[in-house]
């Protein structure tokens, strides 16, 4: 999905939600155990349930790869079930030498068919670029994160400036808005300003709203653009809303909250 097609979606919805898939077989309701394909079952009756409510998909790997052989047949499953009508994420936060990186790339964006992918960019440019090649595919950059242990490398100062503002001033020259996205974590929310006058143009990926307590509305005022600009994800707060029979119908009533007021700031 490309931007043009990402922004028309956000102005048919009424939403700039993404909805993370971190499908944990602890947390699921137990009756879903007995399926032949747990974590399939689990996601397919969450993406049927909210499917109009939001513009993203966000699959948090480590989920699946924990998994083994079965989990990567639940992502790909999981994957052709959503479909091409949402952008949808590999949170994956590869990065490493160029041809590995290449290898990354490929897997993720032609083998199992990702839009886009969050990418750590601390080794440097060769590490990023490869997955920039891809036509209409997205390198979602770690930039602002919302993690205790963000004080030990990105809050420190790095000449003038802090490093993470010399990450994103950087890193935005590796690629372009059309293809470059940066997470943002909505718990830093009096940072946004800041970081759109580095970035007055990209697209964001702000975790951190729902369990982890970010504000919806500072983030949208701090953070939004001309273009929408953002994309915020909620996980927990809206797939494990219940753990009972009834957890579809409860992630749709939470995701609906969440698209409700997205509507209401998008006026």
């Amino acid at each position: 999905m490309n931007r043009t097609q990402l922004i028309e979606q956000i102005k048919a919805k009424r939403s700039f939600l993404c909805i993370g898939l971190d499908t944990d077989l602890t947390e699921i309701p137990s009756h879903l155990l007995e399926e032949p394909d747990p974590i399939f079952a689990f996601n397919r009756a969450i993406i049927e349930s909210t499917r109009d409510l939001c513009v993203s998909y966000k699959i948090n790997t480590a989920f699946y790869e924990a998994e083994g052989e079965r989990g990567w047949v639940a992502m790909r499953k999981t994957l052709d079930f959503i479909g091409r009508d949402h952008l949808v994420i590999a949170d994956a936060k590869r990065g490493d030498i160029g041809n590995t990186s290449e290898q990354y790339a490929r897997a993720f964006f032609e083998t199992l068919s990702f839009d886009a992918i969050t990418v750590a960019p601390y080794m440097g440019s060769d590490s990023i670029k490869p997955f920039l090649k891809w036509r209409d595919k997205w390198a979602v950059v770690l930039g602002l994160t919302s993690n205790e242990g963000a004080a030990d490398f990105e809050l420190q100062p790095s000449g003038d400036e802090l490093l993470y503002e010399r990450v994103l001033r950087t890193a935005a020259g590796w690629g372009t808005k059309e293809n470059t996205m940066f997470v943002i974590g909505a718990t830093r929310a009096e940072a946004f300003a800041n970081v759109r006058r580095i970035l007055p143009d990209h697209f964001l990926l702000v975790p951190g709203v729902g369990a982890q307590g970010g504000s919806l509305t500072e983030v949208y005022q701090q953070g939004s653009n001309r273009e929408f600009g953002l994309l915020v994800n909620v996980s927990r707060a809206v797939i494990y809303a219940s753990a009972q029979a009834d957890f579809a119908a409860k992630a749709r009533a939470a995701a609906l909250v969440y698209q409700q007021e997205m509507a209401v700031l998008l006026g």
